[in-house]
């Protein structure tokens, strides 16, 4: 349990040094809390002494002990305070903090992360788990901690008074400590099995609120839905076994606190019967066990928070060690756009992609690349980006190796135009300022413009002001390609990657779009994805990727008069678009 708490302290970072002064206060109030008991015993001692016909209090006492009791109250709540606001504010703080790194460290990581990882744990790990950290770590810090202070002073208080009274506390505090280790262990067993439900569960309803299109147009809600529900009752099942699990270690808890305060009741009793002992001091010891047996039940309800908070630190470790590839690079200004690969080798989890490959893209040129699905034409794209890094050889931008340069400086170069595109749940000049956030209404209405998307957007009800939805499914493709050009038009990089844009576009959209590509690569140096003719004709040098290598490179003129896997992909567009080559 210390172990866990020691830990959740170190992971606030910064704000630790407020906790260690949060538990002085915490000291302080214990003591405080103890004495008005005290007071009030004394002062029943006096009473009964009054009684039996000894007179030992006078009216200037009891003023004294009110006053002392009033004061020790304030002194307790006035630390109490001092306790909250020095602690409480730190879960948030540490986790707005823990919010802003994860951020900063996955935007550095490769994609290949995201790729590896289920997007269920990842979306857990940013929202769920770190909303649970913000609402209950420094709870069970406090619970454990402060709770334990108390124990510890108030042990000392009854030893004091009874030796064996305080002997029998220790070892019953001790018997309820092992039985809770005992839990801890076992909750530590269950902890990533609790986790992984509760990820389960959030990344199945994720994907069925991103499929529901798919779901309604096939009919299976039935399907989906089970799914859900599936993940569910798993969760459910889980939860139940785990509480079922509990149950004798939180009984034997709670037997030996019980055990060990009727004991002390006893002892506090009999040696009051025996003479040896006051009632108002056994009245006294008796509360004292009550106070210091009630905070150690207390621990038995946070034992497998505790280790579910163990678990969820486990999980972001994992992210903040993930691979980062933006380590050591510097913030270098290119002077040319010239791009180079020389005998590149990349895979994906060990599986070759592409293979010792070196072509160059001069500064101002356009370069197509076409190839067969799963070629390596967008993993040549994402390494000019640094998206990933190289297993061997380099990729140079402007006669730099990329991996030598931060991501920021290198993207601040890029701009990037893809088949699917995603645009954020927020206005539309939003979305079009993401490219550049400096910019004026007047650059991104220019910007939107030469998209060719200026027209339809003031057509909409609030204009540029319009909300789109998530992923920009108020939009039709086109609208949403068009959108992405503006920003990237807006951006005004030097170099301009075009990942198949045009793909599954309809004619009209296409002319719209092909016009605002011209608009975007003006003067660029511009490398685009592509299968369809109009496109890649006029670039001037397409490369033919095959199997993770180069296999052709040259005009459109030149290749259509060679044999080989260029003129077989323009025979196959000649049949099927019903064009042919004069």
């Amino acid at each position: 349990m210390f172990r866990i708490v020691n830990r959740l302290i170190q992971w606030t970072g910064k704000y630790k040094r407020r906790i260690y002064i949060g538990f002085f206060y915490a000291f302080i109030h214990s003591i405080f809390a103890a004495i008005p008991i005290m007071l009030a015993a004394k002062g029943l001692s006096a009473v009964l002494d009054d009684w039996g016909g000894v007179k030992s209090l006078e009216s200037q006492d009891i003023w004294i002990m009110l006053g002392a009791m009033i004061l020790a109250v304030l002194g307790r709540y006035l630390f109490s305070y001092l306790r909250a606001i020095t602690q409480e504010s730190v879960g948030y703080e540490a986790t707005a903090d823990e919010r802003i790194r994860l951020g900063d460290i996955l935007k550095r990581v490769s994609l290949g992360f995201f790729s590896k990882n289920n997007m269920g744990e990842l979306s857990a790990a940013a929202t769920t788990d770190l909303s649970f950290m913000e609402m209950f770590a420094m709870n069970m810090v406090n619970t454990v901690v402060n709770g334990y202070i108390t124990v510890i002073v108030l042990i000392l208080f009854l030893a004091f008074y009874s030796p064996l009274a305080g002997g029998i506390a220790l070892a019953g505090v001790l018997l309820s400590a092992l039985f809770l280790h005992l839990l801890e262990a076992r909750s530590h067993q269950n902890a990533p099995i609790h986790q992984k439900a509760q990820d389960d569960m959030v990344e199945s309803s994720i994907e069925y609120l991103r499929g529901m299109q798919v779901v309604k147009a096939f009919k299976q809600e039935g399907v989906s839905i089970a799914g859900i529900r599936k993940a569910y009752n798993d969760s459910k099942k889980i939860n139940i076994k785990i509480e079922v699990e509990y149950m004798p270690f939180n009984c034997l808890h709670l037997f030996s606190l019980k055990a060990a305060s009727i004991a002390i009741v006893a002892v506090a009793a009999l040696l009051t019967y025996n003479g040896s002992m006051e009632l108002p001091t056994m009245l006294m010891l008796d509360m004292f066990s009550f106070m210091i047996f009630g905070s150690v039940e207390a621990m038995n309800n946070v034992a497998h928070v505790l280790e579910v908070i163990d678990a969820t630190l486990d999980k972001l470790d994992g992210i903040e060690h993930a691979d980062i590839i933006d380590k050591d690079g510097k913030d270098i200004s290119l002077q040319n756009t010239n791009i180079a690969f020389r005998d590149v080798t990349f895979s994906y989890d060990k599986v070759p992609v592409l293979r010792n490959i070196s072509f160059s893209i001069p500064q101002g040129s356009t370069t197509a690349i076409v190839g067969p699905s799963g070629s390596g034409k967008t993993t040549i794209c994402n390494l000019i980006a640094r998206f990933y890094d190289v297993d061997s050889g380099e990729v140079t931008v402007g006669g730099e190796d990329v991996r030598n340069m931060t991501c920021d400086s290198l993207l601040r170069n890029i701009s990037m135009v893809f088949q699917k595109v995603y645009l954020f749940h927020d206005t539309i000049e939003n979305n079009i300022r993401f490219g550049n956030p400096s910019a004026t209404q007047e650059e991104i209405i220019e910007a939107a413009k030469k998209a060719r998307c200026h027209d339809f957007i003031m057509a909409l009800p609030d204009g540029y002001e319009t909300v789109i939805g998530e992923g920009g499914s108020t939009l039709s493709g086109g609208e949403k390609q068009r959108i992405s050009i503006a920003r990237a038009i807006l951006k005004n990089a030097n170099i301009v990657i075009l990942d198949e844009a045009t793909a599954s576009i309809d004619p009209e959209n296409e002319h719209l779009i092909q016009q605002a590509i011209s608009e975007l690569t003006i003067g660029k140096t511009v490398i685009v994805i592509a299968h369809r003719l109009a496109t890649i004709e006029h670039a001037d040098q397409i490369l033919v990727v095959d199997k993770g290598q180069v296999v052709q490179k040259g005009t459109h003129q030149e290749l259509v008069h060679q044999e080989g896997l260029y003129r077989r992909f323009i025979t196959i567009r000649e049949q099927a678009e019903g064009w042919s080559i004069v």
